[in-house]
């Protein structure tokens, strides 16, 4: 049984654990991220890996997902907008500390890898991981392969154009898609609605403790589970955006699935029904084509985890 590592690193944790090869997480680690010192984030990645290689002495590798762009080497980290990583050699850094050889990859990527090995993908040769969560991440399969462009960037969907001088992206544009139908999108609608219509948002601002800027994803879900109109209508125009932006890229990529995660997603049905039927309606050549699945994906906040951890064992 080959086992390796996946560590998830994001702007406020290591999460790191040992994978086997049916994509089990046998044990975990979590750290803290020392976000704005690279040397600092190197040694806690490296902290994280050796107590887990203590317990695991026959780890072979590690794979690393990371928030940012990663060269196509997959060893050096262009650029990451929650970390103080630019042109960050992490590859080299780690197999230093560690002893063990390092894969780095895009954390979207490696979740998009991971379902597609073990979880809501299984199967699917051409698939298009949308994680909604505060943006939007993207991974993409092709014939079995991850997609990842000639420079190693590919895959941003969140940062397709939808609207021309639309709202202002942290990506230095205006327009990008997860400006309308990621988890800040859905927030982002029910506290405009707060704030212009006190009284047709009245549960919403009751589970917000009365204030518009207390309204989060949680509330809104909440509230639209019990039926609420509000809530319901929050949901409605964000899955709007979301089926109307998957079904661009089906006329770009024509996957056999779309695969939905991300926080956003643990509304289920909720998001999945509307999501679907706006995507039914504006896909092109609607009746004269077959239309990829939909499916909301299964293996929640691992996903990136295993999917590094795989990766590392295919390098």
């Amino acid at each position: 049984m080959a086992l390796t590592i996946g560590v998830d690193v994001g702007g406020t944790k290591v999460a790191g654990g040992v994978v086997d090869d049916q994509g089990r997480i046998l044990e975990k680690v979590r750290r803290p991220t020392p976000s704005t010192d690279p040397r600092q984030t190197a040694n806690v990645i490296a902290e994280v890996v050796d107590l887990l290689k203590g317990k695991h002495p026959e780890v072979e590798a590690v794979g690393l997902g990371a928030a940012g762009f990663v060269d196509q080497a997959r060893a050096t980290v262009l650029f990451a907008p929650n970390l103080a990583w630019r042109n960050e050699p992490i590859k080299e850094k780690v197999e230093r500390l560690t002893g063990l050889p390092v894969v780095v990859e895009n954390d979207a990527n490696a979740t998009a890898w991971g379902e597609y090995r073990f979880g809501a993908g299984r199967g699917e040769q051409f698939l298009v991981l949308v994680a909604l969560g505060t943006g939007i991440g993207g991974g993409i399969i092709v014939d079995g392969e991850l997609y990842r462009g000639r420079f190693g960037v590919g895959g941003e969907i969140g940062h397709l154009r939808m609207v021309p001088d639309g709202r202002r992206c942290g990506c230095g544009n205006r327009g990008c898609w997860e400006q309308y139908a990621s988890g800040n999108a859905l927030v982002h609608e029910a506290r405009e609605l707060a704030r212009v219509a006190p009284l047709t948002a009245a549960r919403l601002l009751e589970l917000g403790a009365g204030s518009p800027e207390g309204i989060s994803g949680p509330e809104i879900t909440q509230a639209a589970r019990e039926g609420d109109p509000a809530a319901l209508e929050c949901f409605e125009i964000v899955a709007s955006w979301v089926g109307k932006g998957l079904a661009d890229l089906a006329a770009i990529l024509d996957p056999g699935a779309f695969v939905i995660g991300g926080g956003l997603s643990d509304a289920g049905d909720l998001l999945l029904e509307p999501v679907r039927a706006a995507f039914e309606a504006a896909v092109t050549g609607r009746g004269h084509r077959r239309l990829a699945d939909i499916r909301i994906a299964e293996l929640g906040s691992a996903a990136g985890l295993v999917g590094a951890a795989d990766l590392a064992r295919s390098r």
